[in-house]
């Protein structure tokens, strides 16, 4: 991914350069981020919790507890933003369990409501924050397992407890650098 984000912003020196349309590099970094965060779901989370090896948790810090897979994700979007790479992912949603989960600006708005329409097809498009010019994409989020489910509807700050196993939770929030 790192090769693709290099190539797609300057040449390579003393080799042909390649550019990456910006759809394709977002829908590359959602393939690699929602596996990740489905394989830590589905196989640790909910392995370990089946077989009663440790729970996660909210309060995951100080309960000594595995991270909530929204709180896996929030962690390795923290992280990645300390590589200096200018590539923000967040989890987004019209019923946030976490206030700061929901819509940042009328974009994000507007792709939540367009990916819980039509799931299987992503909202992009260029838009302006801070005056820097950003690709961001929207790609619809999945109850991949009964712990999302068990989660969300069972949240006391849930704002909707009708969840069932692949209803769309919300969705992926994608924004890189604008090609210039």
């Amino acid at each position: 991914m790192l090769c693709l984000l290099v190539g797609w912003g300057s040449g390579l020196a003393g080799k042909e350069s390649a550019l990456v349309p910006a759809e394709t590099v977002v829908d590359y970094i959602h393939a690699v981020l929602t596996s990740d965060r489905t394989f830590y779901t589905v196989h640790v989370v909910e392995g370990m919790q089946r077989r009663g090896v440790i729970e996660s948790s909210e309060h995951w810090r100080s309960e000594k507890a595995l991270p909530l897979p929204a709180q896996f994700f929030q962690e390795s979007s923290r992280l990645a933003a300390l590589t200096g790479v200018k590539v923000q992912y967040r989890l987004v949603s019209l019923h946030p369990i976490n206030k700061l989960s929901g819509p940042a600006n009328e974009f994000e708005k507007k792709g939540l409501e367009a990916v819980m329409a039509e799931p299987d097809r992503p909202y992009k498009g260029f838009v302006t924050e801070g005056g820097e010019r950003r690709f961001q994409a929207l790609y619809a989020d999945h109850a991949v397992s009964p712990v999302c489910v068990t989660c969300h509807n069972a949240h006391p700050q849930s704002p909707k407890r009708d969840y069932k196993l692949d209803d769309v939770l919300g969705a992926v929030s994608i924004s890189i650098p604008a090609p210039r």
